[in-house]
């Protein structure tokens, strides 16, 4: 089910955080959260929690500047 989130903080934390999941916990994908922190330490997650943040940027937010996950 879609979640709707503030595009700013999911950006913010995706590009700088996003190695550890925490945007995808600010999301309420709780389980993916988890299994980015399981594999922070190969780095991967990071370059994805990147592209997801750039992927974010590109979405289109209401005017209240949320978007759904």
């Amino acid at each position: 089910m879609p979640r709707k989130v503030n595009k700013v903080i999911y950006v913010l934390l995706a590009l700088f955080l996003g190695e550890f999941g925490l945007h995808k916990f600010y999301a309420g994908k709780t389980g993916t959260g988890i299994l980015y922190l399981i594999f922070c330490w190969t780095f991967i997650p990071g370059f994805i929690g990147v592209v997801e943040g750039i992927l974010a940027i590109l979405k289109p937010a209401d005017q209240d500047g949320n978007f759904y996950i």
